[in-house]
């Protein structure tokens, strides 16, 4: 990631693109590294054989974010990461790149120096990104996401919370790696001695709020429920979950017309299921069930 466009993230952490690090972690994760976030202008992320390259052949999707870079750098590395899942063809986990919580830790657009969002949207509207949007009402105007669902449309767009240890939680103080976080009004922000508090520290609303605030963004309830479900569930490779429909699981959230939840059913059967002593309802388990 850039220093640069850290966010909450410490930027005494930041690294130069070392494949070898990838194909390490990739090996400890065993099959489950599905995503990184990597900052175009990075060295050791877009030349041959970086960082880029090496995710996709470890089975990972590469995602833009955290980056000060211009437009030109971007969208060379976009073409890296195509050409890259393009060949590994069936392998890849998907055809498409992200872009990690777009306009959210990037340089921002302006007309003389597009960047990266600029890069991203164009991108996205050909097909060869899907851009994440933190529709919670804090990270994003909902002018910002309509245009955005506008321009390049539900199947280019995954909505998602950027979701640290506070969600669905109190105001208070919380840890977000070895950062400390605090909490007001539902607002994560770095904890750096003022009233006003640094950095937005992820998120924490659940992503039915997301959704919620999509909608009365003037966004239609399919759109914004595809671009919580089907496009993301492509993105991570998974036909098996992200749509009812025959050969997927049922996992599906109940709402009321408020997008208030009712219940949640995991592969076809209610949860908790009471049946179970393993899915007795905890506080997070109660928690965890809030989430699409």
């Amino acid at each position: 990631m850039s220093p640069d466009r850290c966010g909450a993230q410490n930027p005494a952490d930041m690294l130069a693109g070392d494949p070898e690090l990838v194909r390490a972690i990739a090996a400890a994760a065993r099959g489950h590294l599905v995503t990184m976030t990597v900052a175009p202008e990075v060295v050791g992320v877009q030349e041959p054989g970086g960082v880029i390259e090496t995710l996709v052949e470890v089975g990972a999707v590469p995602s833009v974010g955290h980056t000060d870079a211009h437009w030109s750098v971007t969208e060379a590395a976009i073409a890296v990461g195509s050409a890259a899942l393009d060949g590994a063809g069936v392998t890849a986990r998907s055809g498409r790149l992200t872009a990690t919580h777009l306009f959210n830790g990037m340089r921002p657009l302006h007309h003389r120096d597009p960047g990266p969002i600029a890069a991203c949207l164009e991108a996205a509207k050909r097909g060869k990104v899907v851009v994440e949007l933190v529709g919670d009402g804090t990270h994003l105007d909902p002018g910002t996401v309509a245009t955005v669902f506008e321009l390049v449309g539900a199947d280019a767009i995954a909505l998602v919370t950027d979701a640290m240890a506070a969600a669905g939680m109190p105001d208070g103080s919380y840890q977000l790696g070895p950062m400390a976080v605090v909490v007001a009004d539902g607002v994560a922000r770095l904890a750096d001695g003022t009233a006003e508090g640094g950095a937005i520290a992820g998120g924490t609303a659940h992503l039915i709020d997301v959704v919620r605030h999509t909608v009365a963004a003037g966004i239609a309830l399919p759109d914004a429920v595809r671009a919580a479900s089907l496009t993301p569930a492509g993105v991570l490779g998974r036909a098996d979950v992200g749509a009812l429909e025959a050969g997927r699981r049922a996992d599906l959230v109940v709402t009321d017309a408020d997008l208030t939840v009712r219940a949640v059913v995991r592969a076809g059967r209610p949860w908790p299921d009471p049946g179970s002593t393993r899915d007795t309802p905890t506080r997070a388990t109660r928690r965890s069930a809030r989430r699409i």
